[in-house]
């Protein structure tokens, strides 16, 4: 015969029987799905990995072939020049000159559409971030610190200088000559 006390023993064995059967279905429910999150974080670590080497490939492409349409610009050019260099041989100078005009339009065009535009100094007061004095001379024709003659032509690439005009700027010589005398007393 079953006493009270025996039933109350089994009781609690089955509540921990049960207590370790939940406790072991949440930790396995834990173990799964920390599988699937360590499973999520390798796929997120190659897609992360595959993306470097896809930019890296990618900016190798840009930098090797991203000059690629300006030349394509510029082969017309260079056709030009072919087909006048060929004409070239019996051909009077001025024919050949207005010929150069115009490869030399043709290029600037071309250089243009790329965002390539010539700095116009002509008469312009010298600007140093835009020109590069190499030599003054004095001229009573021209302002102080104006441009004289440009030698070299100076390139702009989207508003940025990439090459500044090479210029031949005036000095006023005479007059400082003249100011320095008087303070002198001469």
């Amino acid at each position: 015969m079953k006493t009270k006390k025996d039933h109350t023993d089994k009781q609690p064995a089955e509540a921990a029987d049960e207590t370790a059967r939940n406790c072991q279905e949440a930790l396995s429910a834990k173990e799964k799905e920390a599988q699937d999150n360590y499973e999520k974080y390798l796929r997120a670590v190659a897609d992360l990995d595959n993306y470097r080497k896809r930019a890296a490939r990618e900016k190798a492409d840009t930098l090797k072939y991203g000059k690629e349409e300006i030349i394509r610009d510029i082969l017309p050019f260079l056709d030009s020049l072919d087909r006048a260099l060929e004409h070239a041989d019996g051909s009077d100078a001025e024919s050949f000159k207005e010929g150069m005009a115009l490869m030399q339009d043709q290029l600037l065009c071309c250089l243009k559409k790329h965002g390539v535009e010539r700095i116009e100094c002509a008469g312009a007061a010298f600007d140093p971030n835009f020109h590069e004095a190499l030599m003054q001379v004095e001229s009573a024709d021209h302002a102080n610190n104006q441009i004289v003659s440009e030698m070299e032509k100076g390139y702009l690439l989207n508003g940025r200088l990439i090459r500044p005009s090479r210029v031949c700027v005036c000095k006023k010589a005479q007059e400082n000559r003249c100011e320095t005398n008087e303070a002198n007393g001469e």
